[in-house]
């Protein structure tokens, strides 16, 4: 699959409890040089506010990047919740679970599912609760993830939510996200890409830092120098200056920029072992 999309999105995402996350970002770009710009700079997004936006002001033909994962492991042990007669077969269905679980908590949070009685034991929770079926130290990783190591980059088990570098909670709040926008984006690699349309992916913002140069372990830009430094490496021009600079926002930025890159790379719709897992596990787009 090779096509030209018109806009490229890249969404810093967050699964922090709360109303309003300041780790959400949003930012677009067209086709050519331009940088990407900020939507809504200044504005703390919630998840809704991000649903709203997908569904109702999405430019036209758009790849947009999601920074969270779209699945747990499934194919270590041909099932994502092993012993629990509920778990799902495939990623759409863990989505609706996940969103009927959660139905009752606010904001797109998913408190609830982690809490329940057979999912929890199958995740590191604060307080020292680790369930029975957590495996080993680290936790269960999908395909991709363990494809993530071997390019170099420290993926975390989604089954962790503990710690600063956890993705499990944004992971599950997106979830959320997804089965919500299923009937009104092509979410990738869940759906086949169409002709034309907007496309959804997931991505991993490290990937697009460190093929702008930064290094292994240190991917965040926190000031102006920085982002235009790793912009002009993947051949895009200077951003238009903020008033404040966070991680959250380079990250959006720079990987809106990076997927106007490498949109048309087949190799990058077409990884080795996508096949086997493409409608259980997902995979983050631009992994080999």
């Amino acid at each position: 699959m090779t096509r030209r999309f018109e806009h490229y999105v890249g969404i810093d995402w967050s699964g922090a409890v709360g109303p309003r996350q300041p780790g959400i970002a949003v930012a677009v770009c067209a086709n050519g040089a331009a940088a990407p710009t900020l939507i809504r700079p200044g504005h703390v997004w919630s998840r809704d506010d991000v649903l709203d936006w997908l569904i109702e002001s999405l430019p036209d033909d758009s790849l947009v990047g999601l920074d969270l994962s779209a699945g747990f492991a499934f194919a270590d042990c041909g099932a994502y919740f092993p012993g629990w007669n509920d778990s799902p077969a495939d990623a759409c269905s863990l989505w609706a679970l996940v969103d009927r679980i959660a139905s009752d908590d606010p904001n797109l949070g998913a408190s609830s599912f982690v809490d329940h009685a057979e999912a929890s034991r199958h995740f590191r929770r604060h307080g020292g609760r680790t369930g029975d079926l957590f495996a080993g130290t680290a936790g269960r990783l999908r395909v991709t993830e363990t494809a993530q190591r071997a390019q170099g980059l420290n993926p975390y088990s989604n089954f962790n939510l503990v710690g600063a570098a956890q993705v499990g909670k944004s992971s599950l709040t997106g979830m959320r996200l997804l089965h919500r926008i299923a009937n009104h984006l092509t979410l990738w690699p869940f759906a086949m890409v169409p002709d034309n349309g907007s496309v959804v992916v997931e991505i991993y913002t490290s990937l697009a830092a460190v093929a702008a140069g930064l290094p292994k372990g240190r991917t965040k830009m926190r000031d102006a120098a920085a982002l235009d430094t790793a912009l002009m490496r993947i051949g895009c021009g200077p951003h238009e200056p903020m008033p404040r600079y966070t991680d959250h926002a380079t990250d959006a930025i720079l990987t809106s920029a990076w997927l106007r890159t490498v949109a048309d790379n087949e190799n990058l719709w077409n990884p080795q072992g996508l096949s086997a897992v493409a409608e259980t596990e997902g995979w983050t787009f631009g992994v080999r």
